[in-house]
C-alpha cells in the first residue's frame, strides 16, 4: 500500500475525489490504494454468503456490504476513511436516503476485516477506530496468519478474533481450528475457521 498524494483530504473530499479504478482508503490525510488478493476476495465473499443466508434464514432486517467507505477517527482527532471488507448495517439505514454515497458516518452492527500484509492496521488501527466509533462488534480474520506470534500463537495457526463492544471498550474471543465463530449478531451462525481456511484454497 502506498499513499496516492500528499494533499491533506477531510473525508467528504476522499469521498469526492476517490479514483473509480480501484478500492482506497483514506488514511492521515492521503488516498491508499488497497490490493486483495485472489483469495483474500474469496474469504471475503464466503463469510458474505455465511451472513447473508442467516439473515435470509431468520428474516433478520440486515443487509450485507462489501467496500463501504465509512468516517471514522483517530486517537488525536484526524478523520479517516475506511473501507471495511464487509459491514452489515440495518436495512431501514441504509435504504434511509438512496441516493446518498455508498458511505456511513455512524456505527452499524458488525465490521468484518480479512488481514493484509499491513496487519497492524486491522489489529490496532482500525480496532481503536471501530472501537471509538461505537461498532458493536469487529471481525479480524487472520486465515493467511499475517500477524506476530503475540497475536496467534507459537507455532502461528490461523485465527478468528471476534471483539465485542463492552461499554466503549473491545473484548476479543480467538477462534482457531475447528471453533466455531461466535458472533453477538448472528449467535447460530454455523461457521468454522478450518471452513475460512479452505475458501482461500478452494
Amino acid at each position: 500500500m502506498a499513499p496516492v498524494k500528499t494533499q491533506f483530504l477531510t473525508f467528504a473530499e476522499y469521498l469526492d475525489t476517490c479514483p473509480e479504478d480501484g478500492r482506497y482508503e483514506l488514511v492521515n490525510g492521503e488516498l491508499v490504494k488497497m490490493d486483495p488478493t485472489r483469495g483474500h476476495e474469496d474469504v471475503v465473499d464466503l463469510i458474505d454468503r455465511r451472513f447473508y443466508d442467516e439473515i435470509r434464514r431468520l428474516k433478520l432486517n440486515y443487509v450485507v456490504k462489501q467496500n463501504i467507505s465509512i468516517r471514522t477517527e483517530t486517537a488525536t482527532g484526524i478523520e479517516q476513511g475506511r473501507r471495511p471488507d464487509l459491514c452489515v448495517i440495518e436495512k431501514e439505514v441504509w435504504k434511509s436516503d438512496p441516493t446518498a454515497y455508498a458511505a456511513l458516518v455512524q456505527p452499524f452492527p458488525l465490521v468484518v476485516e480479512v488481514v493484509s500484509s499491513n496487519w497492524k492496521t486491522d489489529y490496532i488501527d482500525k480496532l481503536d477506530e471501530y472501537q471509538r466509533l461505537g461498532i458493536p462488534e469487529y471481525w479480524i480474520v487472520d486465515d493467511a496468519t499475517r500477524a506476530t506470534f503475540e497475536y496467534l500463537g507459537n507455532p502461528k495457526v490461523p485465527t478468528v478474533w471476534v471483539y465485542r463492544l463492552n461499554g466503549d471498550r473491545y473484548e476479543g474471543d480467538r477462534f482457531t481450528g475447528r471453533d466455531r465463530v461466535v458472533s453477538p449478531l448472528f449467535p447460530e451462525l454455523q461457521l468454522t475457521v478450518d471452513d475460512i481456511v479452505e475458501a482461500r484454497f478452494s
